[in-house]
């Protein structure tokens, strides 16, 4: 794992995540934390700082002599994790200076169209949802409220795998992410912000849909 200039803690609980959401990680047999450690290039003092912290979270659960494991994927905790998330990227839009959304608009819609095109690659979808909401947030001037944003998306991520690679849901998250940016362009910023509860209550329902089948 490449050590960046951030907490430790932090880049082991998000490589944790992306295994997870992978497959790479059992999730029906406990953690062996010194195995983990080592695959990591890690001392089991981060990697323990950041199993507490996913605990707290709900992602992995810890028995008492048995140690951690990582909790099975639940549609309930799914749609709590989704209602929390666009609540707060709502408030994140609403805080941000409309001139600041209106210099966005134009790149926003770009990016949207851009994956709504048929050579769009299906197998990014994450990474593009990412970073475009990453852009619709960037002019929100409330830090503490990104990264809070950025940590329960982090944990939302193994549910999302489940629609990787899927035409439809990439196609239809981009049109609805065009929605949204051509409210911004036209100045309506209320309208922007019911779109974009829209888009993250059908993504919700999409992904919903596959945890079920």
């Amino acid at each position: 794992m490449p050590i960046e200039n951030r907490p430790l803690r932090e880049q082991v609980k998000e490589e944790l995540i992306k295994r997870l959401g992978r497959g790479t990680i059992p999730t029906d047999e406990p953690i062996n934390e010194g195995r983990l450690a080592t695959e990591l290039g890690v001392s089991r003092t981060p990697l323990r700082e950041a199993l507490i912290s996913l605990e707290r979270e709900g992602v992995i659960t810890s028995e008492r002599g048995k140690g951690f494991r990582f909790a099975p994927m639940s549609a309930q905790e799914f749609r709590d994790l989704t209602t929390i998330v666009a609540t707060l990227e709502s408030l994140a839009l609403e805080s941000t200076d409309p001139a600041q959304l209106a210099a966005l608009a134009p790149k926003l819609l770009e990016e949207a169209h851009a994956f709504s095109a048929p050579q769009a690659r299906h197998d990014v979808i994450e990474q593009y949802d990412d970073a475009w909401h990453a852009l619709l947030l960037s002019g929100c001037p409330n830090a503490r409220l990104l990264d809070l944003i950025a940590s329960l998306k982090l944990t939302m991520h193994r549910y999302e795998q489940v629609a990787l690679g899927d035409q439809d849901v990439l196609e239809r998250s981009a049109e609805e992410h065009e929605r949204i940016a051509e409210h911004l362009v036209g100045g309506d910023v209320p309208s922007a912000v019911r779109a974009l509860k829209e888009n993250w209550n059908s993504g919700m329902d999409r992904i919903l849909e596959r945890l079920t089948d």
